[in-house]
């Protein structure tokens, strides 16, 4: 039996902010936008290349056994990309607010590409969730 991750719920204040930001900003490819129940919306977006899509919830009750996160508490999301210098432009040229590219250290971290899975950026949503990327040597289906 595989195990699959494909859905990480996000939460967000905004909703219609929240999309405009991962489609428009981030890029990421908008699934669906519905009222899948009376009072129940779901926005459901998929970075280019990943299996695995975010979700941001309205009027949706916690499943039972689990919390409700408050906007702005996710963080350690992580993309993976092959070239990360080309994508912090992209995102910066989209209007995001990117760390610049570090890698870890002698001393910690330091500014700059690192080797072969030593190269991160990081932002933030406008809720203040945070994600990380990272240069992967290949994508995923090469590995």
């Amino acid at each position: 039996m595989h195990w699959t991750l494909e859905v990480v719920p996000v939460p967000v204040t905004d909703m219609d902010r929240a999309k405009e930001f991962y489609a428009a900003k981030v890029g990421f490819n908008l699934d669906l936008d519905d009222e899948v129940a009376p009072g129940v919306r779901i926005i459901q977006l998929t970075p280019s290349g990943s299996r695995c899509s975010i979700a941001m919830l309205q009027g949706m009750p916690a499943v039972p056994g689990t919390k409700q996160m408050s906007p702005g508490s996710l963080h350690g999301l992580q993309l993976c990309v092959t070239d990360i210098e080309a994508a912090r432009e992209e995102l910066v040229g989209r209007g995001v607010d990117v760390s610049p590219v570090r890698h870890v250290g002698e001393a910690g971290w330091t500014e700059g590409k690192g080797g072969t899975w030593n190269s991160f950026m990081t932002f933030e949503d406008p809720d203040g969730n945070g994600w990380t990327i990272q240069e992967a040597p290949s994508d995923l289906a090469e590995r």
